[in-house]
């Protein structure tokens, strides 16, 4: 049935001008808004929900995360401690993505989707690995975010670090998937990726006319690593093989790039994505907008699927380590609809919306918006949510599946791949 939000309170997330107005919201992945005066003479006809005192606005989305890293939580630590990021990947990350197998990938996908949706995240763009469960990942992936309600971007995690078997495996599973859905093409990162693989993975988003998803200069490592074998940096590798080309790549992290490699990003197509929380888990250095231009978005980098958060962390890391204030924060967290819009991909129009409980002592309106949504509004406040003009969240519980079935489904499957990451 039709929703319709009475008494709302709406935030134009683009100009943030607000507005007292009853809001019919339509539904399918291409519906979109219409805006009331008053109450219709057919209420019966809809689902009605009563915003009385309450804020409505478009949902979140995430520019970067990782479904495979969600069991990881509580999980027992590493026979070696690691020392530096190398080694986080090597006893940690790259030891837990081989002992996934389809019922953990599932698990991981349901319980990503829930979390995100309850945190008003309603469209995820995400990089996956499992390299010893490589056929049909992605498929499973995409049902069990389909099953909650969350429309998706998804690629898989194609790398020579398991041989080049697994490499032609992964680049196989991207063009079956390709096929049938939209996505992108996921690479790992400069140091783990041949030049034959990353010029097969171009020549795999040209003929999709897709883009690249990358991990770029996250660590020092990968320019290390790329200057010693291939004699040049990370961006220029990647402009050479024509990864940059493309309007729907997304560059992640981008933390240790010089002037040059900046000034290549900003004149190309590519996007960046920032993920300052786990930066900072990792050690790894602190995200500097500066030279980049305003192709920027946020992600979690599967640290958790708060993005209020996320926009909170880049502001409050970046008084001391980049230009930014609540206007760029506040830009970077929305850019990622303007990503979608502009390339075409559906699943994220006017009908996905959050119903903000959000008890502000002192007022709130356009001029002073940016300030509430920085030192404010936070994830306890969504109380309810739709995704393409269903509703998927209600009183803050989760509407289109079983959630403690699926958490005791979760926490088998969490059970068993520590036991396997133990051999």
């Amino acid at each position: 049935m039709t929703i319709l939000l009475k008494n709302a309170t709406f935030i134009d997330w683009q100009t943030l001008h607000l507005n007292k107005t009853h809001i019919i919201v339509e539904q399918g992945q291409e519906g979109g808004l219409k805006f009331l005066k008053t109450l219709p003479k057919n209420p019966e006809n809809y689902s009605i929900i009563d915003c009385s005192g309450k804020f409505v606005t478009k949902s979140f989305a995430c520019g970067h995360h990782h479904v495979y890293s969600a069991l990881a939580r509580g999980m027992g630590t590493p026979k070696k401690t690691p020392e530096n990021f190398y080694e986080i990947l090597q006893y940690i990350w790259w030891k837990l993505d081989k002992a996934l197998d389809k019922d953990m990938i599932e698990a991981s996908a349901l319980v990503t989707a829930i979390a995100c949706a309850k945190n008003g995240v309603t469209f995820i763009i995400d990089h996956h690995s499992s390299p010893d469960c490589i056929d049909n990942s992605l498929e499973i992936i995409a049902n069990g975010f389909e099953k909650v309600g969350i429309s998706h971007l998804l690629c898989y995690e194609i790398t020579d670090r398991n041989g080049a078997g697994k490499a032609e495996k992964g680049l196989y599973e991207t063009n079956s998937y390709l096929q049938n859905y939209q996505g992108l093409v996921g690479l790992h990162a400069s140091f783990t990726v041949g030049n034959n693989t990353l010029q097969k993975a171009a020549e795999l988003a040209q003929k999709y006319n897709s883009g690249i998803h990358i991990h770029v200069a996250e660590d020092l490592y990968d320019q290390i690593h790329c200057q010693k074998k291939f004699n040049m940096r990370v961006i220029e590798r990647l402009k050479n093989n024509g990864v940059l080309d493309f309007p729907k790549t997304i560059l992640a992290h981008c933390l240790h790039l010089n002037k040059r490699e900046k000034e290549i990003i900003k004149s190309s197509q590519a996007w960046v994505v920032q993920n300052s929380d786990s930066n900072m888990n990792n050690n790894v250095g602190f995200f500097n907008s500066s030279g980049l231009g305003d192709r920027i978005m946020l992600g979690t980098d599967g640290m958790h699927s708060d993005l209020l958060r996320s926009a909170k962390m880049a502001f409050l890391i970046g008084q001391r380590f980049d230009a930014i204030d609540f206007e760029k924060a506040y830009h970077r967290f929305r850019n990622i609809h303007n990503y979608i819009q502009k390339n075409n991909f559906s699943g994220d129009n006017d009908n996905n919306l959050v119903v903000l409980d959000y008890d502000t002592p002192t007022e709130i309106n356009r001029n002073n918006f940016l300030s509430h949504f920085i030192y404010g509004i936070e994830n306890r406040h969504i109380i309810h949510v739709i995704s393409s003009g269903r509703l998927i969240v209600k009183n803050r519980n989760i509407l289109t599946v079983d959630e403690e079935q699926i958490l005791n489904y979760s926490r088998k499957a969490a059970k068993k791949l520590w036991e396997k990451m133990k051999k």
